[in-house]
């Protein structure tokens, strides 16, 4: 007689439940997916930072490839201890915040308002100049996040964006494009 209450023998590479097994394995640890992509991020980051062409005699004791390798370094670290915590069997918590209903939906409209607004105002800050693609980024993404009020957002949206432009480009000496609207402004 057989035990019915006897878990099933593990499946082998050529049986037919082993692709569920598989991704069942790779379900119970899938922030091993983030490790895969710290890990690739880190390795973009450092493969730019050391091809980068810097001429000796202009850079200081520290030079521009000095953060990008430290955070690179620093991206496959977190990469590496990821995945050994992983495979450790360590898991992250689930969210507990009072706001999130974790069996509701992604808001896909939020979403992909708001990475239109982006894309629009990474399109238009050229052609129109950091004051106004700012502007509208500010008010597109009050507007996708769900503020209707029609009186303030671009006033608002102005100041925040020519405060931005100020603060960056003549505080910080971080040189914005300023647009058609420089010469009047």
């Amino acid at each position: 007689m057989t035990n019915p209450t006897a878990s099933p023998p593990p499946s082998t590479p050529g049986t037919p439940d082993a692709p569920h097994a598989f991704r069942s394995w790779l379900h119970d640890r899938s922030e091993l997916g983030v490790s895969v992509l710290l890990l690739a991020l880190g390795v973009l980051v450092l493969t730019d930072a050391l091809t980068m062409d810097v001429d000796i005699t202009q850079r200081g004791p520290v030079g521009p490839r000095t953060v990008p390798v430290v955070v690179g370094i620093g991206l496959l670290v977190v990469a590496a201890l990821l995945a050994v915590d992983v495979l450790r069997g360590g898991r992250g918590q689930a969210e507990a915040g009072e706001d999130i209903d974790l069996t509701e939906p992604a808001d896909w409209r939020t979403v992909l308002l708001l990475s239109g607004v982006f894309l629009g105002s990474a399109v238009l800050i050229e052609p129109l100049g950091f004051p106004a693609a700012g502007a509208l980024l500010f008010w597109g993404a009050a507007f996708a996040l769900g503020s209707r009020r029609a009186d303030r957002d671009p006033l608002i949206a102005a100041v925040l964006s020519l405060f931005t432009y100020a603060l960056f480009d003549k505080l910080l000496g971080v040189p914005l494009p300023g647009g058609p609207l420089m010469g009047v402004l």
